[in-house]
């Protein structure tokens, strides 16, 4: 039985499997994408209704397809909804005539023995491949921390199982999460008329816009988005920033004004009782102070630069400190409370289960060079801060598609020579 053999196999259709096919066929390497549902399944079926995109349609894109190339009601500054995205994403691949096969889940990955390549098990047969991208992304499995027992007859869910209100049963809310996901479907929720306990851990609040730019374009002239490494303590500080009606700044003191409990980082439970860090109001002040700092440099950027952009000194307005922040909680009895529902808004980790490959370290994360894995011939694309603080935006992942993809090209052009000579001195 002969078994198909391809150059380059990158396995995931995302944002991310599709960037690389982009650039694998702009370098002249033979390849093949396989994706296990549907492309950009993601967004259809593993967020809730009325999620929007984080980023304006002029930033959060390829450099070779507007939005409104797919949507000609989609305007450069509007935030356009998962199924915009999804449909987005399913143009690009079209206009690159990207060669993918969906429908097909990769099993397993190994390391052909005494010969160059790799043998993939696939749910449609197996395969051999020279070079292996793992274009999965950073967001494949979810987390949910083992604090509140499973045997509750409280609703515990992750963000990724939640649609709407209306699918909750009757009863008060808590989402633990202070990033995005977990804010803006606190405040969907708590807008349906439910109380809502939000569960804030660090963060860092930017304005969702800034005298008359997007946050996004501020990072941008800032030089943000480019800083090439992590901060050491703040690699998994989130963001809480809205697209939702338009786009909007997260105040978590206007969210309790309007009736949202905030309380510190969820530690543990016990005999129906939930606890919190004493953290909340400083997590609420470094907060505040990265908005401060950013808003801040951005004034700096405009005066040194001699751009005039209309004063918004409303941006810098605090609000009063709610009684649950004057007076946190630090425990719950989630009974008396009338808690029925717990929605987990606390990320995601990597599985890379199906990848037997001698480049991950003690705690499962994948060993590169700006996605050039220490493997040869497994390469990475679609990690959180790959290269850069934009590395996981469709953009960011397209710049590092580029640069894993002359890897690839330089790579067989070594081979290539040595086949060559070897064919010569065989002559």
């Amino acid at each position: 039985m002969s078994i198909e053999k391809i150059d380059t196999l990158v396995v995931g259709g995302g944002q991310a499997g599709i960037a690389m096919s982009e650039h694998l066929t702009a370098n002249g390497v033979p390849h093949l994408v396989l994706e296990r549902h549907r492309i950009a399944e993601r967004w259809r079926s593993e967020r809730w209704d009325s999620l929007v995109a984080n980023g304006p349609a002029w930033h959060d894109r390829f450099p070779g397809l507007a939005f409104s190339d797919v949507d000609k009601e989609t305007g450069p500054d509007d935030f356009r909804s998962k199924e915009q995205v999804a449909d987005y994403l399913v143009a690009y691949a079209e206009k690159i005539a990207a060669p993918m096969r969906c429908g097909v889940e990769v099993l397993k990955v190994e390391r052909n023995v005494g010969r160059r390549g790799f043998r993939v098990e696939t749910s449609a047969g197996p395969l051999e491949a020279i070079n292996v991208v793992a274009a999965t992304g950073a967001f494949q499995r979810p987390v949910v921390p083992d604090i509140v027992p499973a045997d509750t007859a409280i609703l515990q869910m992750h963000s990724t199982a939640y649609r709407n209100p209306g699918q909750l049963p009757e009863g008060t809310v808590m989402v633990v999460g202070s990033g995005s996901s977990g804010t803006q479907i606190a405040e969907e929720i708590l807008a349906s008329g439910r109380q809502v306990y939000l569960s804030i851990g660090p963060h860092d609040r930017p304005p969702r816009a800034y005298r008359a730019r997007d946050y996004c374009w501020w990072l941008g002239v800032l030089g943000k988005w480019d800083a090439a490494a992590r901060e050491v303590g703040r690699e998994h500080v989130t963001i809480a920033v809205s697209g939702v009606d338009g786009g909007h700044s997260i105040d978590f003191r206007r969210l309790a004004a309007k009736g949202l409990i905030l309380v510190g980082r969820t530690q543990s439970c016990a005999n129906d009782a939930i606890s919190f860090a004493g953290d909340l109001a400083q997590n609420i002040a470094n907060g505040d102070a990265y908005l401060r700092a950013l808003l801040d440099e951005a004034d700096a950027y405009l005066a040194r630069n001699g751009l005039e952009l209309p004063e918004e000194p409303e941006a810098r307005t605090i609000l009063p400190d709610p009684d649950c922040l004057r007076s946190p909680i630090l425990s719950l009895d989630l009974k008396k409370a009338g808690i029925a529902t717990i929605i987990w808004a606390t990320g995601f980790t990597s599985d890379y289960s199906w990848l037997k490959a001698d480049t991950f370290d003690e705690k499962g994360r994948p060993r590169h060079q700006r996605g050039v894995s220490e493997e040869q011939g497994i390469y990475f694309l679609g990690l959180s801060w790959q290269s850069r603080r934009g590395s996981s935006f469709i953009w960011g992942v397209w710049h590092d598609a580029r640069h894993i993809a002359e890897q690839i090209a330089i790579q067989r052009k070594y081979i290539e020579y040595h086949d060559n000579m070897s064919a010569k001195s065989t002559r």
